[in-house]
């Protein structure tokens, strides 16, 4: 068996792992400076207790690291963020037409997706970037997130759907910019 405490076994298991980590933090923070700070805390954690991790995907257990560090942060300095309200028409079931996965398509402006995704909690932020942007399985979701998979799964769809009804919104609100614009010229 390896050693696992040698720094350069920790760089070359750990540090590839380096843009997921400030990705998830950007997105749990939405703070450029605040998720640089978060992931240079995770990683100095990590390295801390690199010889303690008995295996398995490193990946996975850094994106752990990240998210408890993000989540101590948030908690102490913007709690307010951790709250997540209910709201009966955003969380009920609704088929639309149009998921998450066809607004994205039919947007010429990924600056509508990115303010989308930072209006949603945090927890559903984790959930889709964890997912979606990062590609992690439910699974692996749980384990980074401490849930049960099927807290994984609900979140996800509940994420999806918050952030559908957030695009539509955007979506219609720059449309109607664009009419009002057309009517001036």
């Amino acid at each position: 068996m390896e050693e696992r405490t040698s720094p350069g076994n920790f760089e070359s298991s750990v540090l590839p792992h380096l843009d997921a980590a400030y990705n998830l933090a950007r997105w749990l923070t939405r703070n450029e400076h605040d998720a640089q700070d978060m992931v240079q805390e995770a990683y100095l954690r990590a390295f801390r207790f690199f010889g303690g991790f008995r295996g398995g995907d490193t990946r996975a257990w850094l994106l752990q690291i990240v998210r408890n560090t993000c989540y101590t942060q948030l908690q102490n300095n913007r709690p307010q963020e951790l709250a997540t309200t209910f709201d009966e028409e955003i969380h009920s079931e609704k088929s639309g037409s149009m998921n998450p996965e066809t607004l994205l398509l039919r947007s010429r402006d990924s600056q509508l997706l990115r303010q989308a995704l930072e209006e949603l909690p945090v927890n559903f932020r984790e959930v889709l970037v964890l997912h979606e942007l990062e590609g992690l399985s439910y699974s692996e979701i749980a384990e980074v997130s401490n849930i049960r998979l099927g807290t994984v799964m609900s979140r996800l769809s509940r994420a999806r759907e918050r952030l559908r009804q957030s695009l539509a919104s955007l979506l219609s609100k720059n449309s109607a910019g664009d009419v009002g614009l057309r009517a001036v010229y």
